[in-house]
């Protein structure tokens, strides 16, 4: 939970922060996923499925379902960072499924219907660094707070 300063102003955690900066870029990313011009060949964008060509900022293949997920997670840690505990469960648990999502695009073949998001090269490594960078977070900015995993 956020803490009371002398002037009875709450301030947030550095976890909270960190939690609501990370909301915002995946807030930022869903919407420009929808802008053509930053997401080229926006014309072949497809609701979901790797027949989706289009590509945000010319490097992340990209579909409807992928920014509407990129938006969702922006929401989610946004209103999480409400409480730290709420902003190290979205750090850690959103870290951990972009691991899993990062382990997900090396095994499937990125032109076969299991590939659905879609994920090309680049989006397996911005996955993998998202996913440590954000489990890191969470460790890190809550080491020794007993209340962050209450």
């Amino acid at each position: 939970m956020a803490t009371h300063t002398n002037t009875g102003v709450a301030t947030r955690t550095n976890v909270q922060k960190a939690s609501m900066a990370v909301g915002a870029v995946f807030l930022l990313v869903g919407v420009l996923g929808f802008i053509p011009g930053i997401t080229g060949n926006y014309d072949q964008l497809h609701l979901a499925g790797h027949h989706s060509e289009a590509m945000l900022l010319g490097l992340f293949q990209v579909s409807a379902l992928h920014n509407i997920v990129h938006l969702l997670f922006g929401v989610a840690g946004i209103v999480l960072a409400k409480t730290t505990s709420g902003a190290r469960s979205f750090l850690l648990y959103g870290g951990i499924i972009y691991l899993v999502l990062f382990v997900y695009g090396l095994v499937i073949p990125q032109d076969t219907a299991g590939n659905f998001v879609p994920v090309n090269g680049a989006d397996n490594i911005l996955h993998l660094l998202l996913g440590v960078g954000m489990v890191a977070l969470a460790l890190i900015l809550t080491k020794g707070d007993a209340k962050a995993r209450a």
